[in-house]
């Protein structure tokens, strides 16, 4: 073969680069394309409420967000009620679901033997494929009545009698209500709180721990000293994907919350939440009319809280990376 021949014809390596060149280009593409359509389906949600529920907005204002009328014979809807019983049962959730989900973590990492570790970690996240209408239906035949019988006069008779926070605490012990909605929240969220947590305490180098144990401190002070301030970014992170699933949650609240349109004072009297609200009378809403457009200005409220907590989170967080 010529010299000539020889020049014109591809080395194999060139050709391997070449052909690698064109499967990384495709491959960028391909994830290029898949973030824009995420952002295309969320800016189609975030446009699609806002347009349908402009109707509501244009005929109540911006007195719509704290308004607490809900009267589909009069036309004359707000969404107060059911903002306040998002918001407060989504905080009650991560302030019981929080310190249980440290606690399971902290004791698969540092406290159940190795046997133990893997049974339990388990039966966690399994909490997490059970169906929300399972929960929803638990609460209902289960937890109300337990605390109507039991929880609830305890807690009247004890808590409900205290200056200053007693109020939160008093009235009729009907099993259903707010708390027992915040309480269904907990469990709900707990496996994914906890699996967070129990994945990134995993993930600290042993030797930090091993130092501390070593300058003679015990298994709450590395935990406290070491393991927190090393993790404290993810640890934030997994409580916030717990308080969005709590904002979300639907039909385990629906069963459980009373579904009342009205304030209480009490965490044991009845509300609602945007979720739920949305449920039960969406499919009693006539498509064009003043109570559909509502219902979907309450779906992009929901939106914007969402939005809201990300925001916050994403704040702390890089507040704490700074740190």
């Amino acid at each position: 073969m010529s010299q000539a021949a020889t020049a014109d014809t591809p080395h194999p390596a060139a050709t391997r680069r070449s052909r690698g060149n064109v499967g990384d280009i495709v491959f960028e593409g391909a994830c290029r394309g898949a973030a824009v359509l995420v952002l295309i389906l969320l800016g189609a949600i975030i446009v699609e409420l806002f347009l349908a529920g402009l109707p509501a907005f244009r005929a109540f204002g911006l007195p719509f967000v704290w308004s607490t009328d809900w009267d589909p014979v009069q036309e004359v809807f707000g969404a107060g009620v059911s903002i306040y019983g998002t918001v407060v049962t989504a905080v009650l959730a991560i302030v019981l679901a929080v310190p249980l989900a440290f606690g399971i973590a902290f004791y698969l990492t540092e406290l159940a033997p190795p046997w133990l570790r893997r049974p339990v970690g388990t039966a966690i996240e399994l909490l997490a494929a059970v169906p929300s209408i399972i929960y929803g239906m638990w609460g209902f035949f289960v937890i109300a009545p337990a605390f109507a019988q039991y929880i609830q006069p305890t807690i009247i008779d004890t808590v409900g009698e205290l200056p200053l926070v007693g109020f939160l605490f008093q009235g009729a012990p009907f099993g259903t209500g707010i708390f027992t909605a915040a309480f269904i929240l907990a469990i709900m969220i707990l496996p994914f709180i906890a699996a967070t947590m129990r994945d990134v305490f995993e993930q600290v180098p042993p030797v930090y721990k091993e130092s501390a144990y070593g300058l003679g401190a015990t298994t709450w002070e590395v935990m406290r000293s070491v393991v927190l301030p090393y993790t404290r970014v993810s640890v934030v992170g997994g409580i916030m994907l717990g308080l969005g699933r709590a904002l979300g949650e639907t039909m385990a609240v629906t069963f459980v919350i009373g579904n009342a349109n009205r304030i209480s004072t009490s965490l044991f009297g009845p509300g609602n939440t945007i979720a739920s609200l949305v449920a039960l009378e969406f499919g009693e809403s006539e498509a064009g009319s003043l109570k559909f457009a509502s219902l979907l200005a309450l779906g992009f409220i929901l939106f914007v809280l969402s939005f809201l907590v990300l925001a916050a989170s994403r704040y702390l967080l890089r507040s704490r990376l700074k740190a």
